[in-house]
């Protein structure tokens, strides 16, 4: 008989193993990463463009050309697009951050051709409808006037331009009047120059038999052949120490903390993963029991590596208690302190190796998070073995490489601090 009382024994694999993203490039030099796995009849197709916000020439214009390019074609109007997607119950997803904007179709595989016939309307034949630009537009005018009230999106928008500076195009923020100036002559401007086989990849992820990765190449090589617009990169960052914007009457306070580092190509960067998951990244870690368990500050805080294509930064984010202030930027200072002078205990490292681990077997348990996993990497020029590597040094990761790498990166000196609140 089992035996309930006892709980089954853990140990981290020797080895991760990932289903195969294979690449395949169509004609017109889309490279296309399929992964055929799952046991269900679905597929879904992601299509990464270099096409994020900080190419705009005009504020707001690269997120208005990826929504409202399926607000009405050639041949469809929007309300037409929406009743189509909803009859063959094909999800559809659009997202968009500074470097990249990625299109999502997720569909039964009988439903395909359908599916990428819709595909095709929205990507090569938009119109950006006049009447639909300006209820856009002044649906998201309200939403950003509305969002920058709350303390937690101000103080992110303000870390962004702490960080890397006003004029920077990870940092810059702009007015939310900007969008009483879209046209849609700029937003066709926009998705001629970056939505072309030049400045895309894709990843189909699901049941990809060849009949169907043969039917997706064949949409791939509808697509304008023309290259790429040059990427002239980013400029240096000027980070600011302190921003603070005080609000009367103020309950609580949004704190932001962090600093610029690298992206995810650095040797370094899979080790401080691990740092910050040891100081923020879990439920019970350190700064958690810290400020919300032993002092009652917080419900919650968190520490990450975050990665852009250009660069990369170390965050800490939390809402606090209005009162607690100054004291919660003092306690996360040393807490950051304690991490570059004293060793990681192994049973604390141990429960950090265990969480990680069970968060990547989280993640790539189903094809479409193994396709998450494949265009991220993707993005950053590199395979699926990077997450193969990463695996690698959490599981063998001291905690004297835990220290160095704090003393090497965390110094509270060359932080950047940004509080909306009290």
């Amino acid at each position: 008989m089992l035996d309930r009382t006892i709980r089954p024994p853990f140990r981290l694999p020797e080895h991760l193993t990932i289903p195969e993203a294979r690449p395949v490039v169509s004609d017109k030099g889309i490279r296309l990463w399929t992964i055929d796995a799952g046991t269900q009849p679905l597929i879904r197709l992601s299509l990464v463009f270099g096409a994020g916000t900080r190419y705009q020439s005009a504020p707001f214009s690269a997120s208005a050309a990826l929504n409202l390019m399926s607000e009405g074609t050639a041949h469809c109007t929007a309300a037409q697009i929406a009743e189509q997607f909803d009859f063959y119950g094909i999800y559809y997803d659009t997202s968009i951050d500074r470097d990249y904007a990625i299109v999502t179709v997720s569909c039964l595989s009988r439903f395909l051709d359908r599916t990428l016939e819709l595909l095709g309307e929205i990507l090569f034949e938009p119109l950006f409808p006049e009447r639909e630009l300006a209820v856009y537009a002044s649906k998201r005018k309200q939403q950003l006037t509305i969002e920058r009230e709350k303390p937690s999106y101000r103080a992110r928008e303000f870390f962004s331009e702490g960080l890397f500076g006003a004029e920077h195009p990870y940092g810059r923020i702009s007015a939310a009047a900007e969008y009483d100036r879209l046209t849609t002559e700029v937003l066709y401007t926009f998705y001629e120059s970056h939505y072309r086989a030049g400045n895309c990849f894709a990843v189909a992820s699901g049941r990809i038999a060849p009949e169907t990765e043969r039917r997706l190449i064949e949409f791939l090589n509808r697509f304008d052949c023309a290259p790429a617009p040059a990427d002239r990169g980013v400029p240096p960052v000027a980070s600011t120490p302190l921003l603070r914007e005080k609000r009367a009457g103020a309950l609580q306070s949004s704190i932001r903390i962090g600093r610029v580092l690298f992206p995810k190509e650095h040797p370094d960067f899979n080790g401080m993963q691990v740092v910050a998951t040891v100081l923020g990244g879990y439920f019970g870690s350190r700064l958690v029991k810290n400020l919300r368990e032993e002092k009652g500050y917080t419900y919650g805080i968190y520490a990450a590596m975050i990665n852009m294509q250009h660069a990369g930064y170390f965050a800490v984010a939390t809402d606090v208690t209005a009162g607690a202030t100054d004291e919660a930027v003092a306690e996360i200072c040393r807490e950051v302190e304690r991490l570059r002078s004293e060793p990681v205990p192994a049973a604390e490292l141990d429960m950090v190796r265990n969480i990680i681990a069970g968060e990547m077997m989280r993640i790539l348990d189903g094809p479409f998070g193994v396709a998450d996993v494949t265009i991220e990497n993707a993005q950053c020029g590199m395979t699926n073995e990077a997450l193969t590597a990463f695996f690698d040094e959490v599981r063998t990761i001291s905690p004297e490489r835990i220290c160095e790498l704090a003393k090497r990166w965390l110094d509270p000196n060359t932080f950047t601090t940004v509080i909306v609140g009290a």
